[in-house]
């Protein structure tokens, strides 16, 4: 309808696809900032992980769009013209607003190929959560472009509403969950360190504390993003589960040391400053279906894990069961024992390599560790192809997908 209502038409149909792709990618970037925006009402009802998934896809999506959308209006007008693309791509872009649009597509292109699965492997967690930092200019620049050259936005009285109402709306979303919930919070707890606790050679804890603790609204199972202002830079931040259900005195995390940040935490002061933005994720006992339980970790995923095992709501019979590589690698396990024993819930820790003769979590070998598997809520958190593994199993044996909540930490992967 607000293509056909864009004003005179395109010289030629190359020029009016252009048209109708430009209005696809304003519509697909708003839908992109509601997904980064972090409001703690999407995030309740679906999740960060899943919230992530659908970014990233909408992020491809914003690409081809943003390629797309320009190369058929260039050539559009190339054709019009009867002169040669490039120097009609030349021409154009010195008018100014043509010109930010431009860069802003260039930008997208270098953020988009530097999050592909090949390049995103090579750069730290830090490094490439920096680089995400570009696309606020790209909203900027394409605000700028949308004003000056997109007729479709400005036919008319319901157009101009609906268009501004859109970018209001979501620039708005934007700004409360990623700015102002974050600085209220922050200013009104006042976190700070507590203690630096050791788990291992590669593995710490850090406790947190702060002002009114038992007005944070974090639940077991959830995750915050962290910053250590005066030990890291500003925009270094590491998504880092609960390794503690929150007991409105204290919060603690548990890390192994991976990337720069990570590895750092064992020389944090107690007594510095903390900001941390959260509670997220939907890990949460909220999502049981059942009164059972089983709970599945691999490595360091182990700690909302524990954080779930500590949480009064658990009840009923609860199975937990962490794969190491072997029992040294197994972080706060003493903690997950007394935990158990406390809970009257089964402990099953899996050594060993993984190989033909050790594959824990095939179908048979995980029914036969938990026969009533599907009859439980199972919370899985680990490595990506444990993960996988898990689901798969859990698919095969007909375990309902309501019943199964995996934590994926798309966030940092």
């Amino acid at each position: 309808m607000l293509f056909q209502l864009a004003g005179p038409p395109a010289h030629n149909l190359l020029g009016s696809i252009g048209r109708m792709l430009g209005l696809y990618l304003a519509f697909t970037m708003v839908v992109q900032l509601l997904l980064i925006a972090r409001l703690p009402l999407l995030d309740r009802a679906f999740g960060m992980d899943r919230l992530t998934s659908w970014h990233r896809w909408t992020g491809f999506t914003v690409f081809w769009l943003a390629v797309l959308h320009p190369s058929f209006v260039i050539t559009g007008f190339a054709q019009y013209d009867g002169v040669p693309v490039l120097k009609t791509a030349v021409t154009l872009s010195k008018q100014v607003p043509v010109l930010l649009g431009m860069i802003a597509v260039g930008l997208i292109v270098l953020v988009v190929a530097l999050s592909v699965r090949i390049a995103r492997r090579r750069l730290s967690y830090e490094a490439w959560h920096a680089v995400h930092f570009l696309l606020y200019a790209v909203v900027v620049l394409g605000v700028i472009h949308q004003v000056y050259e997109g007729t479709a936005f400005a036919i008319n009285l319901g157009t101009k509403i609906y268009w501004w109402g859109l970018w209001a709306f979501a620039l708005g979303a934007l700004l409360t969950g990623r700015v102002i919930v974050p600085l209220v919070r922050n200013a009104r707890h006042r976190f700070r360190v507590a203690a630096v606790v050791p788990e291992s050679d590669d593995v710490v804890s850090v406790h947190v504390t702060g002002r009114d603790l038992h007005r944070l609204p974090a639940r077991a199972g959830q995750f915050f993003l962290w910053r250590f202002p005066g030990h890291n830079r500003w925009w270094q931040v590491n998504p880092f589960s609960l390794s503690a259900a929150p007991n409105g005195r204290s919060l603690r995390l548990t890390a192994k040391g991976i990337g720069t940040t990570s590895r750092g935490l064992r020389d944090l002061s107690v007594g510095s400053r903390v900001f941390a933005e959260g509670p997220y994720g939907a890990f949460t006992l909220d999502q049981r279906s059942r009164a059972a339980t089983l709970l599945i970790a691999g490595g360091i995923g182990i700690t909302p894990i524990r954080s779930l095992l500590e949480d009064p709501e658990i009840g009923g019979d609860v199975v937990v069961l962490y794969r190491v590589r072997n029992a040294d690698d197994a972080v706060l396990l003493g903690e997950l024992r007394n935990l158990a024993r406390g809970r009257g819930a089964r402990l099953h820790v899996i050594t060993g390599p993984t190989g033909p003769s050790n594959q824990p979590f095939r179908p048979e070998n995980l029914q036969a560790l938990v026969p009533d598997v599907a009859e439980r809520d199972v919370f899985i958190c680990g490595p990506a192809a444990l993960t996988d593994t898990v689901v798969e199993s859990l698919r095969r044996l007909r375990v309902p997908s309501r019943q199964v909540h995996a934590e994926r930490f798309r966030l940092a992967a």
